[in-house]
């Protein structure tokens, strides 16, 4: 979803799919999203030529922990603040993935 590419159906699929298999509810797995991947992420959605092959996952959960570890609560209350003006950009990928999820884990 920070990729510099459109999702297609597959990749739905298959990232509901990882979803499922989560110990996580889909409302945990979008505050994960906001508080722990956005704030790594975010800048490749304001680069006109982001990254769109893929992040490094090993690099990707490194940062992501070094996030957590230093962040502090003037980070978060910026995430809270800067988060709404981005959630547009994927507004639309949740609203798929959500769909599939409830489609699927019944």
């Amino acid at each position: 979803m920070y990729l510099d590419t459109e999702l297609q159906e597959w990749q739905f699929q298959y990232i509901t799919g990882i979803f499922l298999k989560s110990p996580f509810n889909l409302e945990k797995i979008k505050k994960i999203d906001q508080y722990e991947v956005f704030p790594v992420l975010f800048s490749n959605l304001l680069n006109p030529a982001g990254e769109w092959a893929g992040f490094e996952e090993k690099r990707l959960v490194k940062n992501i922990m070094t996030w957590m570890e230093f962040r502090s609560k003037l980070d978060i209350l910026a995430i809270k603040c800067i988060y709404p003006i981005y959630q547009p950009i994927n507004r639309d990928y949740w609203k798929r993935l959500e769909e599939i999820y409830n489609q699927t884990r019944f």
